[in-house]
């Protein structure tokens, strides 16, 4: 793969040996992103599980202290007091049935996260096969099939962000944007990586964080030492 003049020049401010502390990969970073347009942040972060097997799975969710950067749009399946709660939160669309063949036929997805209380969940899951590959189907373990609408809502607006683990047994998150401040990449991160941490599955041997990088949407990877998480 050609790489551009800019990302080859972004790219020897990296040292391709060292594991850098998550303040200094915060710092780097932004010296990085060079971008005309303000640049994601991504941990990838690849664990020592086999995602194969159902007890070694990884999934959750967790509010990041300076949030994504991003306006996150939130789609509510929910009826009666609930929809109201919904709308009360700052839910972006709200309905029940009468969104199925809107998205199923019409092919909508102008939202970026779905929230459900339990009793749609059998309306929900008639999109299943639309929301699934899209990764937007609601789950009670990301906190998105949940009878609190208000906390669900508030905190995916916050800055919510959902983990699981790919076929490779790693773990692809946003962190935030180039624009943040060092600081803020660092908080992000660490929220990340303690979160992930914390989801270590019992049957998990050996090492855990076997290897873990960030960068931007266009800049080079930049290793970074888990060893304070571990």
């Amino acid at each position: 793969m050609k790489r551009g003049k800019k990302y080859l020049e972004a790219a020897k401010l990296v040292d391709r040996t060292v594991q850098y502390e998550p303040a200094e990969a915060a710092a780097l970073i932004k010296k990085t992103a060079v971008a005309k347009f303000d640049e994601t942040v991504e941990a990838h972060i690849r664990l020592g599980v086999d995602g194969r097997h159902a007890d070694q799975q990884i999934r959750g969710a967790v509010v990041l202290p300076h949030g994504t950067g991003k306006t996150v749009r939130v789609l509510v399946f929910a009826k009666g007091a609930k929809a109201e709660e919904a709308e009360a939160a700052g839910a972006d669309f709200v309905g029940a049935e009468d969104l199925i063949p809107k998205i199923q036929n019409d092919g909508w997805f102008e939202f970026d996260v779905v929230v459900a209380t339990p009793d749609m969940m059998g309306v929900v899951g008639r999109l299943g096969r639309v929301l699934g590959p899209k990764g937007l189907m609601p789950n009670p373990k990301a906190g998105t099939v949940t009878m609190d609408i208000t906390k669900a809502v508030n905190d995916i607006k916050a800055g919510k962000i959902e983990y699981r683990l790919d076929k490779a047994n790693i773990v692809h998150v946003p962190v935030g944007k180039a624009s943040f401040t060092e600081e803020q990449i660092a908080d992000n991160f660490d929220a990340i990586m303690e979160a992930i941490a914390k989801a270590k599955p019992a049957a998990a041997k050996g090492q855990y964080f076997k290897n873990v990088s960030i960068s931007t949407t266009m800049g080079p990877g930049i290793k970074v030492n888990p060893m304070k998480y571990m």
